[in-house]
């Protein structure tokens, strides 16, 4: 009996790992819809570092979203006799008018080396669009 109670535990507070927090009505969501698991990570609100990679929620009003998008350039977009590269880029949206109670949508992907994001409203009206802020290889 022990051993099954001691099995399940990780199991069960690995499961609270996914559960995403109650969005604040104070304040906008902005949930991160990636082309991959775990290729989008939110990094930061106004210059200030995020605990929580997962999503952004910020107060109403203006604010700079810093995310990192992490993405494999295909072998096709390098040239001949190549392999494919990992590419680690920071991108950079500014939005002005963020609203509480409002949900929004950021969208990311990339043509050859370089990356996009784009933010969308709860009607996929499209808001704003993120800058690439310097990639690396990964």
């Amino acid at each position: 009996m022990r051993t099954l109670i001691l099995l399940t535990c990780p199991l069960v507070l690995g499961g609270c790992n996914l559960l995403m927090p109650r969005p604040d009505p104070g304040q906008a969501w902005i949930e991160l819809n990636p082309p991959a698991p775990r290729s989008l990570r939110a990094t930061e609100v106004d210059h200030r570092k995020l605990d929580d990679h997962r999503y952004f929620q910020v107060p109403p009003g203006a604010h700079r979203l810093g995310m990192r998008y992490r993405f494999e350039v295909d072998a096709s977009n390098i040239g001949p006799d190549s392999d494919a590269h990992e590419r680690d880029c920071l991108i950079r949206l500014n939005y002005g008018k963020f609203a509480a109670g409002q949900r929004y949508s950021l969208e990311v992907g990339q043509v050859g080396f370089r990356p996009w994001a784009k933010l969308y409203d709860a009607e996929r009206r499209e808001l704003a669009r993120g800058k690439e802020s310097g990639c690396k290889g990964a």
